[in-house]
C-alpha cells in the first residue's frame, strides 16, 4: 500500500515538472533558443556550489542549493515575469504569494511548510544564504547573455540602467560576482548589445 505521503510527494514532482515547461527571456549561451525555470534553478544549484567561495559571508552550501532550486516554484501557476517588464512586475509579488500557497500545500505539511520557508527566505533576501542565491540569479543571466552575444538584450532593447538597477544589491551576496556582472555589463556596452544611458 501507498503511503499518504508518498502520494504526496510524488503529487508535487509531477506538479514541480511543469518548471520545465515555464520559458524565460534568457538564451542558453549559445543562443539556439531560451532557457526555462527548470534549466534555470539546476543552474543556480550548480552554480551555488562551485562558487560558495565567493559567497559575502559563509553559507549552508546544501542550504542555498535547495533555496536555488525552488525559488522559481511559483512560476508554475504565476509565470515567468520578465525583470525588464515594469508593468508586469507590479502584481509579481501577490501573484507569486498566492501560487506558493497553492503549490507548497500538495505536499505533506511538514516539508510544505520548510520549502514555503526557504521560499520566502529567498523573497526575504536577507541572510547569507538569500543574498548568494538572489546573487546568483542576477548574475547568471548576465553571463549566458554575454556569452550569447546580448541577443536577449538586444531583443529587448535593454538599457545600462535597468541591468545596473536588477543587480544593485549583488554585491551583499557576493562582491566578486558584483564585479563579474558589472564587468560583462560594461563590455556589452561597448560592444552596443546594451543601450547606454
Amino acid at each position: 500500500m501507498i503511503s499518504d505521503r508518498l502520494k504526496k510527494q510524488t503529487e508535487f514532482v509531477l506538479k514541480t515538472d511543469k518548471m520545465k515547461t515555464i520559458g524565460r527571456q534568457t538564451y542558453l549561451a549559445d543562443g539556439s533558443r531560451k532557457e526555462n525555470d527548470a534549466e534555470h534553478s539546476y543552474h543556480l544549484a550548480l552554480m551555488a556550489y562551485l562558487m560558495r567561495e565567493h559567497a559575502s559571508d559563509e553559507v549552508d552550501v546544501s542550504k542555498a542549493m535547495l533555496m536555488a532550486l525552488v525559488h522559481d516554484i511559483v512560476e508554475i501557476e504565476a509565470g515567468d515575469t520578465y525583470a525588464y517588464d515594469a508593468e508586469a512586475n507590479a502584481d509579481k509579488a501577490e501573484r507569486e504569494s498566492c501560487a506558493a500557497e497553492r503549490l507548497f500545500a500538495i505536499l505533506p505539511e511538514d516539508q510544505g511548510e520548510e520549502l514555503k520557508a526557504l521560499w520566502r527566505e529567498f523573497e526575504a533576501n536577507e541572510t547569507a544564504e538569500a543574498l548568494f542565491v538572489n546573487a546568483l540569479d542576477k548574475v547568471q543571466p548576465v553571463i549566458l547573455t554575454d556569452a550569447a552575444e546580448g541577443k536577449s538584450w538586444r531583443e529587448h532593447g535593454v538599457r545600462r540602467s535597468w541591468i545596473a538597477k536588477r543587480n544593485e544589491r549583488t554585491a551583499e551576496g557576493s562582491p566578486a560576482l558584483a564585479e563579474l556582472a558589472f564587468h560583462l555589463i560594461d563590455k556589452n556596452v561597448d560592444k552596443g548589445y546594451i543601450i547606454d544611458d
